[in-house]
């Protein structure tokens, strides 16, 4: 089979070679599933780069995420087992993972629901409680993360604030259902904030940028507010300033979505069941902006690592247009 393979760390355009490989072998527990579409996130660029939480041993596939097709045929979203991860035709997967691809999506959709959106969900309700009437801040509000938090802000009920960089971005941000759109790169992001709010603040930051997105949001925080660390796409890790959150009186809330397939699955399909849901009532549809071959697989990891893409870009391996 045809698979994605890094041998050294570095850039995912330059190291990310596409290899005719071995089916892989599935260990106790696990089943063989054939990749339907791969979705493209931001950690495969980390993997590449070696700067993940998780490190798997070289040579590895990256992808984290799929929607992938079982023995006997049926559609279900799976994290592979690194070091195989989705770029490749055929994975292993836990089969007591397994979640069923939602029948309301296709496929390269479905493969854009699971780590996203499930980071999104738990972040929003189980992390930060936003209530329905508050304002929730959505920073990289155009992007794969970003767009999901939006529609699950706007599924519960709150104002939603998009901040994007540049027209093309802020225009999706638009289309997705934000009640304010900012545009990082000409206007003052904590000014606007204000302004939308009445004085008061954002309730409810999602921020998976990290460096200067957080710390334009702790000044524009409101009382009792919540400023959710998804992840760090900037690069810059910003070290808080634990005195300004007190007297302040926010809150600063890590979120790490992985920890609860080990803590707590019971609760990640509760929320994959929840998530159908909304899918079938088309209040959530993941934004696929791309779907490409697989042999383009490499540029698509390399653009998000950029931040240049909008939405999700899918790897299909065969090829479709599913």
């Amino acid at each position: 089979m045809q698979a994605w393979r890094v041998h050294r760390n570095g850039e995912p355009s330059e190291v990310m070679e596409l290899e005719e490989t071995d089916l892989p072998t599935p260990g106790d527990g696990q089943v063989l599933l054939k990749v339907r579409a791969a979705n493209v996130n931001f950690p495969d660029a980390l993997l590449c780069r070696g700067q993940y939480q998780v490190r798997p041993p070289l040579p590895f596939t990256p992808g984290v995420e799929i929607c992938g097709e079982t023995e006997d045929g049926r559609r279900v979203l799976a994290t592979p087992a690194l070091p195989q991860g989705g770029f490749a035709e055929y994975v292993v997967a836990d089969e007591a993972a397994l979640l069923p691809a939602p029948d309301a999506l296709d496929d390269a959709e479905a493969a854009a629901l699971h780590v996203g959106y499930q980071t999104g969900w738990f972040g929003l309700h189980r992390r930060a409680h936003l209530q329905a009437g508050e304002t929730l801040l959505v920073h990289a509000a155009a992007g794969g993360v970003g767009s999901a938090a939006i529609q699950l802000g706007k599924a519960a009920g709150a104002t939603v604030i998009g901040v994007a960089g540049g027209p093309e971005k802020t225009a999706i941000a638009r289309e997705l259902g934000c009640d304010v759109v900012i545009d990082r790169r000409s206007e003052d992001i904590v000014a606007a904030v204000k302004e939308a709010t009445g004085g008061r603040g954002a309730d409810v930051v999602y921020d998976p940028v990290g460096g200067d997105a957080y710390a334009k949001s702790v000044k524009c925080i409101a009382f009792e507010g919540r400023v959710l660390v998804v992840g760090f796409a900037s690069g810059d890790i910003p070290a808080p300033g634990l005195n300004h959150a007190l007297v302040k009186n926010y809150s600063i809330v890590g979120l790490h979505w992985g920890l609860y397939n080990t803590k707590d699955p019971a609760a990640v399909r509760a929320c994959h069941d929840e998530l159908t849901k909304l899918a079938a009532q088309g209040v959530v549809k993941p934004l696929i902006s791309e779907r490409v071959p697989m042999a383009d697989a490499a540029r698509a990891v390399q653009r998000v690592a950029d931040g240049t893409s909008t939405g999700r870009i899918v790897v299909l391996p065969s090829g479709g247009a599913r």
